[in-house]
């Protein structure tokens, strides 16, 4: 792989999680570096998402600390995760569905407005000049994305495959440093994988995003990945290349459910 990834960007310590008696995740360690694509995969109820919510401050665990460009939190504040340049996508679709394309993405965009929202409201002075400039960054976010077609349809019409396109949109308009991807090819069909594919990867290379990526489907994440992580049972398994992890005896057996 040619593109050159950098130093430690995000770096997860010792996380672990519980709710009530039940521990979601035990002593969780890896890191990310920038500009790369970060796997984490497992078998169903591994832990992928709540390590994703404990990133974003959705979650707080009871141990552990995370570190976001030498800065380290013991819990994250999902608003304060948003501004330091940290999105996340859904397994489940949280779009607003009688909103066009455009708005949608628009929506993500709120972060980086500085007017207040009586000047948004009227569209008066700055509040105009900003509005222009967001609406810019998100109609070339939507060329990107390849929806022009769709710009102006509410997003409820669409199909699921892109329907998830524009929830990848969303999260692009924060301008994001680090992307959390959950399950961004779950229910499509092998042509919209290939699609989400290309354009996960196409973020990587053109905006430079690092990319963390929860995915099922071991074909694609041996593809696009630089490095994996594997949770079972809330607990890692395996950590490395994706060759690494794919030939790792314990990840062959969570996987084909031996041990268990």
């Amino acid at each position: 792989m040619s593109k050159k990834v950098g130093d430690v960007i995000l770096d997860v310590h010792n996380i672990s999680l519980r709710f009530g008696g039940v521990k979601a995740l035990t002593d969780i360690s890896f890191n990310v570096r920038e500009h790369e694509v970060r796997a984490i995969i497992g078998p169903n109820g591994a832990g992928k998402s709540s390590m994703l919510n404990c990133i974003n401050g959705v979650y707080t665990p009871q141990e552990g600390t995370i570190t976001f460009r030498g800065q380290t939190f013991d819990h994250m504040d999902s608003h304060a995760v948003a501004k330091m340049g940290i999105a996340r996508t859904f397994q489940n679709l949280a779009l607003f569905k009688g909103m066009s394309v455009l708005e949608n993405i628009m929506t993500g965009r709120n972060l980086r407005m500085q007017s207040n929202l009586f000047l948004q409201a009227l569209r008066i002075g700055p509040a105009e000049k900003e509005e222009i400039a967001h609406r810019e960054k998100v109609e070339h976010i939507i060329d990107f994305l390849e929806i022009q077609a769709h710009r102006k349809t509410p997003v409820g019409q669409l199909p699921y495959g892109l329907q998830k396109r524009v929830d990848l949109g969303r999260a692009l308009a924060l301008e994001p440093q680090v992307l959390l991807l959950d399950e961004p090819m779950a229910g499509m069909n092998v042509e919209e994988k290939q699609d989400m594919c290309r354009f996960i990867l196409d973020v990587n290379d053109e905006f430079g995003t690092t990319i963390v990526l929860i995915e099922h489907d071991m074909g694609v994440v041996m593809d696009i990945s630089d490095r994996v992580v594997v949770l079972d049972y809330g607990k890692k398994i395996g950590d490395g290349l994706p060759d690494e992890v794919r030939n790792n005896p314990d990840v062959i057996q969570a996987y084909l459910g031996t041990s268990h």
